[in-house]
């Protein structure tokens, strides 16, 4: 498939710019009432340290969409709104300066309330996601196709562009969401072929952190691998700051987004004579939030250890009891084991000084 990252319509949510060429954003979604504006502000300000880039809050009813103003005055990172049924949420949350809705214009009601979201979008600026899920298609689509594939849920994302185009609305994104990662990635091939729309990727209802983190990263990675997709949320059954920390993994995983620490550690084996494990994970904990493009290596032994290690900013290879530290290929030294991770850390951050 021709990559159509680059190629698809750019939209902007409050100064981040989703498709048309414009970097792979980040994005998650508080679990607060968003009535208190206390503890939404709490968590979005935890999200934004931990990378996101754009945070969504739902808007289940009307003193939900009051807050978005005090909440906006508050934060800098663009909100978006998700809304269900009632156009009147979002034609509120819209004059309270809300930076993207996510709605279906099928679910809100008849052509009038579709025509007053749309012209009050367009007024502002606001784009519009189509969310389609394969948990909650239209009953016409299920009755035609007998249960929810990638061809109902375009033609449900269709119907739901025409009801837009058809008040002259077309800052449009669509998302495709489905449990199934194979169901996830197959509907969003198809869309990517039908729309020039930009693509919100996502796998849904994946579980908690662990099982979550794995469905996300083989669907949504397989999709940013294809060129398919501008834009991605992670969804756990977990703290919402996780998502992020799982998202911003994928998308520099697919070699979307550079910058930051890259870790490189091996499997341990047979010939590993130090505690690999226990050394890689106090190293990852330690430099994963230093901010600069780096990668460093911890390798447990002779084999592929100085290899790696050199090719690495920094590194560690282990021996028996200890290790050789490593700078851009040339040995700094041999240290005991308790020492290693000390002495690595150390000349990473006199580097980072000296920067």
């Amino acid at each position: 498939m021709m990559d159509k990252r680059d190629t698809v319509k750019k939209i902007n949510v409050g100064g981040v710019e989703i498709g048309g060429g414009a970097p792979v954003s980040v994005q998650t979604m508080c679990n607060t009432k968003t009535w208190d504006v206390e503890a939404t502000v709490a968590q979005i300000k935890a999200m934004q340290v931990a990378g996101a880039d754009i945070v969504r809050l739902a808007i289940p009813d009307m003193r939900a969409a009051q807050a978005i103003a005090a909440i906006k005055e508050q934060v800098s990172v663009p909100l978006v709104a998700d809304i269900h049924f009632d156009h009147r949420l979002a034609l509120a949350v819209a004059e309270r300066g809300i930076d993207k809705i996510r709605i279906n214009p099928g679910n809100i009601g008849g052509a009038e309330n579709v025509k007053a979201v749309a012209e009050a979008c367009r007024k502002r600026s606001i784009p519009i996601r189509i969310g389609v899920n394969a948990g909650s298609l239209e009953p016409r689509l299920i009755e035609k196709y007998g249960h929810p594939c990638p061809e109902a849920m375009v033609e449900s994302a269709q119907g739901h562009v025409e009801l837009l185009q058809r008040f002259d609305f077309d800052d449009i994104c669509l998302s495709m969401k489905a449990s199934s990662v194979p169901l996830t990635v197959a509907a969003y091939r198809l869309a990517a072929e039908r729309f020039d729309y930009p693509l919100h990727l996502g796998v849904t209802e994946t579980g908690t952190e662990w099982n979550g983190t794995i469905q996300s990263a083989v669907g949504i990675g397989t999709l940013l691998c294809e060129g398919i997709g501008n834009t991605i949320r992670v969804s756990l059954t977990a703290d919402p700051v996780r998502e992020v920390s799982a998202g911003i993994a994928i998308v520099k995983a697919a070699g979307l987004r550079p910058g930051g620490v890259k870790f490189v550690s091996c499997p341990t084996c047979g010939r590993t004579e130090i505690d690999l494990i226990g050394l890689a994970t106090q190293v990852e904990q330690r430099v994963r939030d230093i901010p600069r493009d780096i990668t460093v290596a911890v390798m447990g032994c002779v084999v592929n250890g100085p290899g790696e290690a050199r090719e690495a900013d920094y590194g560690i290879a282990g021996g028996k009891g200890k290790g050789l530290l490593f700078k851009k290929g040339q040995v700094l030294g041999t240290y005991p084991y308790a020492e290693l991770c000390d002495r690595l850390v150390e000349l990473i951050e006199s580097d980072g000084e000296q920067a």
